[in-house]
């Protein structure tokens, strides 16, 4: 699977729970907010002041 920015949280988090380590990492300890589940990773990683460039990348190493 490839996440791209646009997916939410919650779908993301419910296709691989593996995620929820990563994001994480990066700083989103909401992950388990019910805002979040309606929140693209875009939107989070703005939010949280995140690279989202590197955070694609790490959730994108996941399936290599």
């Amino acid at each position: 699977m490839t996440y791209t920015k646009d997916m939410l949280i919650g779908d993301v988090v419910r296709q691989n729970p593996e995620t929820i380590g990563i994001l994480m990492s990066f700083g989103m300890g909401c992950v388990g907010c019910p805002s979040s589940q309606m929140e693209s990773l875009e939107e989070a990683a703005m939010v949280h002041g995140l690279d989202l460039e590197h955070l694609m990348e790490a959730l994108n190493e996941l399936d290599k």
